[in-house]
């Protein structure tokens, strides 16, 4: 009975070596175990090591300064053309100082009290076009502000309707103001700027327009308003035109004209 025991205790022990062998370490068997999957490292953000982050939800892109900012004006742009009798049927006749062919139309850029950029058209001599760009595109680079641009004609030459309608403007064939004269503006030489804002004055501070009554008195510094020695009277001085403010006697704010007068 012992010899039968010891060989069932030696079966059980060469089993558990074979199990050992093929599990472990068997490296005498020949026979080389497949190793156990193992775990990923992860790096200290929980993604594993080296591969980028997995997003956890959409991510709202920001809009840019650039972006979201308020579109930059149009740049500043004119056009010299010539013009016709046809189209000055109310502000020139036979007998004006000036014929049609001397006068020239200047379309261009001006910035409104909107805040927007408008395309306007002044008539003027044709010997002051080149003034007349230069002084308009600086006081859109300033962005000084005009009511409205269009010929007087659009207003069948009357002076006061122009006014009234705070229209800047420059050649109307037309005496001057409480003389017989010519005035500059028959010659296409002078422009009359915003006049509601700066409007013609007596000597006695009174206006003809009730809408330019609060724009008599200068100093005053207002958007449009032009006032003694500002920069608006030195651009133009600059081109040689003289500002109706200095005028003795009465006032004329709204009034440049090339050589004075």
């Amino acid at each position: 009975m012992s010899e039968i025991r010891k060989l069932r205790h030696l079966g059980v022990l060469a089993l558990a070596c074979v199990s050992a062998t093929v599990t472990a370490c068997g490296t005498s068997s020949g026979v080389t175990a497949e190793p156990a999957p193992s775990s990923p490292v992860t790096s200290p953000s929980g993604s594993p090591s080296g591969a980028a982050p997995t997003p956890t939800g959409e991510v709202s892109a920001t809009p840019s300064p650039e972006a979201s900012s308020t579109p930059e004006p149009p740049a500043f742009t004119s056009k010299v053309s010539e013009v016709t009798a046809g189209q000055l049927k109310s502000s020139w006749r036979p007998g004006c100082p000036v014929s049609p062919e001397s006068l020239r139309k200047v379309t261009l850029t001006y910035w409104g009290f909107d805040d927007k950029a408008h395309t306007g058209e002044l008539i003027v001599n044709r010997g002051v076009t080149a003034d007349v760009v230069a002084q308009f595109k600086q006081l859109y680079e300033w962005r000084y502000p005009i009511a409205r641009m269009v010929p007087i004609d659009a207003y069948k030459g009357s002076d006061f309707d122009s006014i009234e309608a705070d229209n800047t403007s420059a050649f109307n064939c037309r005496r001057t103001t409480g003389a017989s004269s010519w005035s500059k503006h028959s010659y296409g030489r002078a422009i009359d700027i915003n006049p509601r804002e700066n409007p013609w004055v007596e000597p006695d501070g009174s206006v003809a327009h009730d809408n330019a009554r609060k724009f008599a008195k200068r100093p005053l510094h207002k958007p449009g308003v032009i006032n003694a020695d500002d920069r608006v009277v030195k651009l133009f001085e600059k081109y040689g035109w003289e500002w109706g403010g200095y005028f003795n006697g009465a006032k004329d704010y709204q009034h440049f004209a090339k050589g004075g007068g």
